[in-house]
C-alpha cells in the first residue's frame, strides 16, 4: 500500500489503528524508536507543546526532556500528514504481524 496516495479519511484511519496498536502491544521498543512515536504523534495532533519540567527531580528527567525537545526538533520540519504517515511506518516496521495495513 502506497500510503503517500492515500486519502485523508485512510491516513487517519491508518494512524488511529497505528496508535492504538502501539499504546496496546506488549513488545518493548527502542529508547529512540519510543522517541520517534512520542514526536510523531505530538506533531500529527498538531500537539507540539513539549510539557517540560523547569524543576527536573533529577538529571535523568531533565535529560529525558532534551531528549523530547531534540526529537521534536529534528520532525518538524514534516507535515502533520508526513508525521502520521512516518508514525504507521515505524508501527508496521516494529509491531510486524501485530499491525496489518490494508
Amino acid at each position: 500500500m502506497n500510503l503517500e496516495e492515500c486519502s485523508e479519511e485512510s491516513i487517519d484511519r491508518l494512524f488511529d489503528a497505528a496508535y492504538s496498536k502501539v499504546s496496546q502491544t506488549h513488545k518493548k521498543f527502542p529508547q529512540d524508536v519510543l522517541l520517534y512515536f512520542y514526536a510523531y504523534y505530538k506533531h500529527a495532533k498538531n500537539d507540539s507543546d513539549l510539557k517540560v519540567n523547569q524543576n527536573a527531580v533529577n538529571d535523568g528527567e531533565e535529560l529525558v526532556n532534551a531528549f523530547k525537545a531534540n526529537a521534536m526538533f529534528q520532525i518538524k520540519k514534516f507535515s502533520e500528514r508526513e508525521s502520521k504517515i512516518k508514525y504507521i511506518k515505524l508501527a508496521k516496521k516494529h509491531l510486524g504481524d501485530e499491525f496489518q495495513m490494508e
